[in-house]
């Protein structure tokens, strides 16, 4: 009798047992906006960017990219729009050869559940009237944006062009 009590007791015990709520690496979550550049003299040729210095006010530190045509960055999940610094020598000293252009994103935002262990990612779709702003000023070294994609769901495919 007690062997049968002890055995209903661990198998109560056992059947209470939750599995874990791990989100697997491999789950797409908030996606990052994908940005290529290229070559304003030759707009089909993709260029790499020397030393380049991402920062937005809000990041305790910014994003440095040397020698790549192709980068990723995160868009505010809060607001529908994020404030950018790009950098041309931004990310190698010393900074006295810095040129910095402002880049204003506009967007909405949607947010989806993915699952329990997950929680929610945001998507993001870029305005149709102001998508992209450059801020000008006397020395700008972007030249041209294009959205190629608006609908920033994944980081599968190019969603900005600059040329530069």
């Amino acid at each position: 009798m007690k062997k049968l009590f002890f055995l209903l007791l661990i198998s109560l015990f056992f059947s209470s047992c939750e599995k874990d709520d791990i989100c697997d690496a491999t789950t797409p979550t908030t996606p990052k906006v994908v940005i290529e550049f290229f070559d304003i003299a030759n707009p089909t040729v993709a260029k790499n960017v020397t030393n380049l210095g991402v920062f937005n006010t809000d990041f305790t530190i910014g994003f440095g990219f040397t020698n790549t045509s192709n980068i990723k960055i995160p868009l505010k999940t809060f607001q529908d729009s994020s404030v950018f610094y790009f950098i041309q020598n931004g990310s190698a000293n010393p900074t006295t050869d810095d040129n910095s252009d402002e880049v204003i994103f506009n967007y909405t935002r949607k947010t989806e559940y993915i699952s329990r262990a997950c929680g929610f990612k945001t998507l993001y779709t870029l305005n149709t009237t102001n998508p992209i702003t450059v801020t000008p000023d006397s020395n700008n070294w972007i030249q041209n944006v294009i959205v190629s994609q608006p609908n920033i769901e994944n980081e599968n495919e190019t969603h900005v062009k600059i040329y530069f």
